[in-house]
């Protein structure tokens, strides 16, 4: 599978090649921050298959974390493209609104970091929702 796209502004662009690894629906607190309220919807892809196409984005981590995640975006318009988990090796979770046809995502797999969602999210009907990621207990 080749997915291409990039950001608000066009600025920073990415072309990923390869099978996703899952896909996901996001309620951490973090994906709120970065989605504005919501879940965040979103691809893990092999890190070996991802090349940055057009610009160079800025990376972002917290400083407060002992595992931190790193988020990468564009530092002019603020589109955040993806995230690197030091759980997840190998693996970009890439953000689907960014890819140029979001229509390539069937839906999520699961829903991960339940325990974290608000009431005015919806869980997708028959996706196995877990407190934290697989593994963890489900929700429902």
């Amino acid at each position: 599978m080749t997915i291409e796209g990039g950001c608000y502004c066009g600025g920073l662009r990415f072309k990923s090649e390869g099978d996703a690894m899952f896909k996901g629906q996001c309620h951490c607190r973090e994906c709120q921050y970065i989605s504005g309220g919501g879940p965040n919807v979103v691809m893990a892809l092999p890190e070996a298959g991802f090349t940055w196409t057009k610009g160079t984005p800025k990376g972002f981590q917290r400083k407060d974390l002992e595992n931190p995640v790193t988020r990468e975006f564009c530092a002019e318009c603020g589109t955040h493209i993806l995230a690197k988990a030091p759980t997840l090796p190998g693996a970009l979770i890439v953000k689907v609104g960014t890819f140029d046809d979001p229509g390539v995502f069937p839906g999520p797999d699961m829903a991960i970091f339940a325990i974290d969602r608000q009431t005015f999210h919806q869980l997708p009907a028959g996706v196995p929702a877990f407190e934290r990621g697989p593994g963890s207990p489900t929700v429902s």
